[in-house]
């Protein structure tokens, strides 16, 4: 561990010291001022209560999407200048010479090359919180957010600043130590725009903090997180371009994996999602014992005609993926409603008992309930049968970093609240996805001559 973490200090000082991650965090930090112009042309007068509104929703997805892309280039940038050069270089020689792995040399690159990204992903999700702070300018009789500029532009140049004075007088590396001071600053300087208004005056500290938005930019860095792993798996056996094109196309894979791999993972014939479900009686509301019975409203006519006593299923996608109801024994075709269906030879299963137009009528019969992960809730698609699954797009699914698991705009600009619990599934995937990836770059680079 200590030869570890000392590759992973040296490393994050290599990076640190890159000079195209000084640039990108301006280039990020400069283009979300520029999004604030251009998102008033959404046209977004919807006024639903939530952190973000109107206007705004599009700029919240132009700026995230700004420090996606930003923190993607700067992965591949990084990895390759402290891997693939190393090894180019022969530099690597003075390292794997030693009584070290090439494991630990593998993970401290990675532990350097990501504590890099977290810092600068942390700055440009600052300049995101900025802009979202500022808000569009929609006319031009729209008010400058002057507490805003000074917040923002002053840590900046405070950093530059310093960092010239550190580099002429004691020869201290500038983008280093530009960015070493820039993270405490902009935190800082965020931290003040909570607190005071528009108007300079002091305000309470929940006016202007987005916990959502939070939560939304801690997932896109663990996004980062893991296509730093992408490049640290690609550069050790790749040079610059390369390694660049690899996390392209990984990242290009990873935005369209549900459309291209999850399509045909899970095959499952939907006849329409949720539009409202409730209890027929108090009594019935936890969902949990034979006879409970829910009522639910449809979004619309489904394709074929829904008789009482067709099996129920239910899931969070139209293909059947993350099914909630476990397999069950459907019921006998003509489910015979006037016998007793709790009896012990009946399976447990959840069934149609009433359909009136678009309202269905689902119960709970067998000797035992059925035993379910979840209530079924509002957006839940419906089902007869359980999904046939193709597992080579299965595994395809799974093991293609899904980028659309770590972005989270839609879920805050259509006002759903996303628990601190799935940010921790989220951060799980992350995790496992990094210690594949690391797995790959270890065996990739066991085989490497870099003599």
């Amino acid at each position: 561990m200590i030869a570890t973490l000392t590759i992973a200090r040296n490393t994050l000082i290599e990076s640190l010291r890159q000079p195209i991650v000084l640039v990108v965090i301006a280039i990020s930090g400069l283009l979300q001022y520029l999004n604030t112009a251009i998102s008033a042309y959404s046209m977004g007068y919807n006024r639903v209560p939530g952190e973000v509104t109107g206007d705004d929703k599009l700029l919240f997805d132009l700026g995230l999407a700004t420090v996606f892309l930003c923190g993607m280039l700067l992965a591949a940038f990084v990895s390759t200048a402290t891997i693939s050069r190393e090894i180019e270089n022969k530099t690597v020689l003075t390292v794997v010479s030693k009584p070290i792995s090439r494991a630990a040399v593998v993970v401290g690159k990675f532990l350097g090359v990501g504590g890099a990204m977290v810092i600068s992903v942390a700055v440009m999700i600052c300049y995101l919180l900025f802009a979202m702070r500022h808000g569009v300018m929609s006319t031009a009789s729209d008010k400058v957010d002057y507490v805003v500029i000074t917040f923002s532009f002053g840590p900046f140049i405070a950093s530059l600043l310093l960092a010239g004075f550190a580099n002429f007088f004691y020869g201290w590396s500038f983008p280093q130590t530009s960015l070493t001071a820039l993270v405490p600053l902009t935190l800082l300087g965020y931290a003040m725009t909570l607190f005071i208004s528009p108007n300079w005056q002091f305000q309470s500290l929940g006016e202007h903090l987005k916990p959502q938005i939070l939560i939304t930019s801690a997932a896109l860095c663990l996004a980062v997180l893991v296509m730093s792993a992408v490049a640290v798996a690609a550069s050790t056996r790749l040079g610059q371009v390369m390694t660049i094109v690899v996390c392209a196309g990984a990242f290009t894979l990873g935005l369209l994996s549900n459309h291209l791999f999850a399509r045909s993972a899970f095959t499952g014939q939907s006849y329409g999602f949720v539009r409202s479900i409730e209890p027929e009686a108090e009594r019935y509301r936890g969902f949990d014992e034979v006879g409970d019975r829910y009522i639910m409203t449809l979004d619309g006519e489904p394709d074929f005609e829904l008789l009482p006593g067709l099996p129920f299923r239910f899931g969070p996608s139209p293909e059947g993926a993350g099914m909630i109801t476990p397999a069950f024994a459907p019921p006998a075709e003509d489910l015979d409603f006037s016998r007793d269906l709790y009896a012990n030879d009946v399976p447990p299963a959840l069934v149609i008992t009433n359909v009136d137009g678009l309202k269905v009528t689902i119960k709970q019969i067998g000797a035992q309930p059925v035993d379910l992960r979840r209530l079924p809730e509002r957006g839940d698609w419906c089902f007869i049968d359980h999904p046939r699954i193709s597992w080579p797009a299965r595994l395809a699914w799974s093991a293609i970093p899904n980028m659309q698991a770590f972005w989270l705009v839609d879920a805050v600009t259509q006002a759903s609240e996303i628990p601190m619990s799935h940010l921790g599934l989220v951060a799980a995937y992350a995790v496992l996805q990094i210690l594949g990836l690391l797995s790959i770059a270890v065996l990739l680079f066991e085989g490497r001559d870099v003599g």
